[in-house]
């Protein structure tokens, strides 16, 4: 490469920097998920983004000829390392190495960023994202442990600021659809029965018309790009479709009679008595096109979706994020069984990046501490004393606070650099005011004749805080 080639500054696809109002509203939201899996009695465990790729194994890839075709994979000749791409799996080599010195029932949480080699998205399918996911595992009640699970996700949504009619959480058990399709379509090949569950789980996000091309011959999306599809009959697509439409119980068990979905059915009943109990079931609704797109969920499973809501993305396009997912989960049994282990499990994962870009375009629903510095600023170097007099009191008093750092510049460019920065107020202490034994601030934002200000060393920090 030449030495004078210039490189032009560019992210890889589905990749982004995070910065200002967006990452605040981010921290604040990670903050409460924390707040409310430690007020549920969750605890958190803390593990490496890098796993030996035999340790996690492959739940992800729709490609079954190539299984790790969705992560990131590392080789070389001593070893197959992967970046992460859910927290759930590796969570349960944890549990599984640690099984003996744990809790004979072990409520955990985990935060941090995953990766996954797939197709990027206007509605936040971002290759890296950051994920806080809670389960359960062990000795639990069942219905009750899935219960909790829907119960602290629209608790969760709604301390965010979620309204009611913009989030739903779908419920369903896998066990009724996989009686559907072994029992009334006569398939019993586990990789067909994976690939029609997948086609049925894209239903809020692509529709009905998109699912019965995926049931037939196949779908061609709005690239071009084409993905094969189940090649099932025209009877039993419609079988899939109808049976997609039933949102009662009832209803289901006049239709499935088979012993699989009859127990599904059965189990999916008694979380709904559970959940019952608590304040959130009015947000809970059965959804049957639930199929998770991790092929380790055995029963119940959830879905958080979007509802009602319109919103920008990075490049001012008005997105529909209906049908979007921010939060999932379900119940699984034989992730810790490949280790010689057999424990049972549940729990959810939370999208904090899809999350907060919804919340960060919302007005006035969540509060976050977002107080940018107060800047004193440099009139002339030799009042530096009284600069680092003035950042003590009020940084003693948890002002965020800071020196312009340019030195003695031009006052247009410091507060050049107060606006581009969001600065809320800049100290102005000169000659003047030292000898009159005063202090002058401007309010960056305010109203061109009503934004200066002065007062006393002892009144500052009380004058200050009534403009940030």
């Amino acid at each position: 490469m030449s030495k004078n080639k210039k490189i032009k500054p560019i992210l890889g696809p589905g990749f982004r920097d995070l910065s200002g109002n967006f990452l605040a509203t981010k921290k604040r939201i990670i903050e409460i998920i924390e707040d409310n899996y430690l007020r549920y009695g969750y605890r958190e465990i803390s593990q490496p983004s890098l796993e030996v790729s035999s340790q996690i194994g492959s739940y992800l890839s729709e490609d079954s000829s190539n299984p790790m075709s969705d992560v990131f994979l590392f080789e070389n000749e001593k070893e197959s390392l992967m970046l992460r791409y859910d927290l759930t799996s590796q969570m349960t080599r944890y549990v599984a190495a640690n099984y003996r010195d744990l809790p004979s029932t072990f409520k955990n949480y985990r935060m941090g960023n995953v990766w996954r080699q797939e197709k990027p998205s206007p509605n936040m399918r971002l290759r890296e994202f950051f994920q806080a996911d809670f389960d359960i595992l062990g000795n639990s009640n069942q219905s009750q442990v899935d219960a909790e699970i829907c119960n602290l996700i629209a608790d969760i949504f709604c301390q965010i600021g979620f309204k009611k009619n913009e989030f739903k959480i779908g419920i369903t058990n896998l066990k009724i659809i996989q009686g559907l399709i072994s029992n009334n379509l006569k398939i019993t090949d586990q990789q067909k029965i994976q690939q029609i569950s997948r086609s049925i789980d894209k239903k809020s996000r692509l529709g009905i018309k998109s699912v019965k091309e995926l049931l037939g011959k196949g779908r061609r999306d709005e690239s071009g790009d084409f993905t094969k599809g189940c090649q099932l009959s025209d009877g039993q697509i419609d079988e899939v479709i109808n049976f997609l439409k039933i949102n009662d119980l009832k209803e289901l068990k006049s239709v499935l009679k088979n012993p699989l979905s009859m127990e599904g059915i059965d189990e999916l009943s008694k979380l709904l008595d559970q959940a019952s109990y608590g304040d959130f079931f009015d947000f809970i609704e059965l959804s049957m096109d639930i199929q998770r797109g991790l092929s380790y969920y055995s029963s119940f499973a959830v879905e958080t979706n979007i509802q009602n809501l319109l919103l920008k993305d990075d490049k001012g396009k008005i997105v529909d994020m209906t049908g979007i997912s921010c939060a999932s989960g379900g119940r699984y049994s034989k992730l810790t069984s490949r280790f010689g282990v057999d424990i049972d499990g549940s729990g959810a994962s939370i999208g904090c990046d899809r999350v907060s870009w919804i919340a960060n375009q919302f007005k006035n629903r969540i509060s976050y501490q977002k107080q940018r510095p107060i800047v004193i600023l440099v009139l002339d170097e030799k009042f530096y004393s009284n600069y680092y007099e003035v950042l003590k009191i009020l940084r003693d008093s948890k002002i965020n606070s800071e020196i312009y750092p340019g030195g003695n510049a031009k006052l247009s460019k410091q507060f050049q650099y107060c606006d581009k920065n969001s600065n809320p107020v800049a100290i102005i202490i000169g000659q003047e005011e030292i000898e009159k034994n005063f202090i002058k601030f401007k309010v960056i934002k305010g109203e061109k004749d009503k934004n200066e200000f002065t007062t006393t060393k002892e009144q500052l920090v009380n004058e200050i805080q009534k403009f940030i």
